[in-house]
């Protein structure tokens, strides 16, 4: 198990060193109403004054250090091709490159990685060391104050991987050519198959014709044991008897309404990046009596990172919570790892819960306000 990973996850405290990683803090002035009979704000320099409408509130203004989410720019390098770059937090980098890697298709096991590398980018220099050929002339040619003055605002960060042989075609098929934004799992995407891929190798319900061309990890249906709930100590296999979605056993490996209440009250006591910037999502899951948070400025990297964690450690899990809505690029992560149940705290997308009920992956929204609602035709 990544003792590292399980320490700073399940704690709400952020070291300073990653917390200066993670968040800048930068002038700030919020403007609110406020009623008559309330009390001035307290701290900072404060201005009142009155709208010139006879019953308009006062309004209170307020000068401060906002603390806000850094967003830096993540190349991936693999055997040596630049493949994409992604917006996202700068913290956990080698779990959410080996989870983007397997939710990519450009890996079967975590086995397959063979080293990785992570530098950040401070200087001209390092920007052209990891540059391309062709931007590498393009950086000399123009002047090296102005990347000065780029890399001043941005944050950069390379992450070398080399994958073993068998995964060098894999990359050329699916080379990306645009950069990610950070709201968007699927940009860079050339062609609309990619975006519409078959799952059919990853369902829960494979046959084992299936089974056997898909990927080695995890191997089965995912097993979920009711007593990570105090619910008992009877293991339930994911997989329908009748090899339908939604039967009776997913039925009864479904998290209740309570366990999950549970969940998002930890979640949101420990995400502690999001409690300084109120920027971040996270992906959760429970595992051995402990919470896992990963938290990242896009939803997606967030469960890139958890999937890689969960590669690394070799874990079944159970479902995974996200703070976020259930959109299709989600779904489709989850599909690949077999993943029994996803939950979120907004609403899926149509297309997330078809394709959810096609693959046999439980789908869940609108975890908030003492509820939570069940997607599919026979929950």
């Amino acid at each position: 198990m990544d003792n590292t990973a399980a320490h700073f996850d399940s704690q709400i405290g952020v070291p300073v060193e990653l917390q200066r990683r993670l968040t800048r803090e930068h002038s700030a002035q919020m403007h609110r109403f406020t009623r008559s009979d309330e009390a001035s704000i307290g701290g900072g320099s404060c201005v009142s004054s009155r709208t010139p409408t006879k019953d308009a509130q006062p309004l209170q203004i307020e000068t401060h250090l906002a603390t806000l989410a850094v967003e830096a720019a993540v190349a991936l390098v693999i055997n040596g091709i630049h493949y994409a770059v992604l917006m996202a937090s700068p913290a956990q980098l080698e779990h959410l490159a080996l989870g983007f890697l397997y939710s990519e298709g450009l890996i079967q096991h975590s086995g397959e990685l063979l080293d990785w590398e992570i530098t950040a980018i401070n200087s001209v220099e390092d920007l052209q060391a990891f540059a391309p050929a062709n931007e590498s002339r393009l950086i000399e040619s123009q002047a090296a104050v102005n990347w000065a003055h780029l890399l001043s605002d941005y944050e950069a960060y390379v992450v070398t991987l080399v994958l073993n042989q068998r995964c060098h075609q894999r990359i050329l098929a699916q080379r990306r050519q645009l950069a990610g934004r950070t709201g968007c799992g699927m940009c860079g995407m050339t062609g609309l198959q990619q975006a519409l891929p078959d799952l059919s190798a990853y369902s829960r319900y494979a046959t084992s014709d299936e089974a056997s061309s898909s990927p080695s990890y995890p191997v089965q249906p995912v097993s979920v044991k009711q007593a990570a709930y105090g619910r008992g100590d009877n293991a339930i296999n994911g997989r329908a008897d009748n090899g339908s979605p939604n039967s009776s056993a997913d039925k009864q490996t479904r998290p209740n309404l309570e366990q999950l209440l549970q969940i998002r009250a930890l979640i949101e006591s420990t995400q502690a990046t999001h409690q300084l910037t109120g920027a971040v999502h996270a992906a959760a899951t429970w595992y051995q009596g402990e919470l896992y948070v990963f938290e990242d400025v896009g939803r997606h990297n967030a469960l890139d990172k958890l999937i890689g964690w969960q590669l690394r450690n070799q874990v079944a899990l159970e479902f995974v919570v996200m703070t976020s809505r259930l959109s299709i690029e989600l779904v489709q992560k989850a599909v690949r790892c077999r993943l029994p149940w996803l939950v979120g705290m907004s609403a899926p997308t149509s297309t997330a819960v078809r394709v959810a009920q096609r693959y046999g992956l439980g789908l869940a929204g609108f975890l908030r306000d003492n509820r939570v609602t069940y997607y599919g035709d026979n929950v």
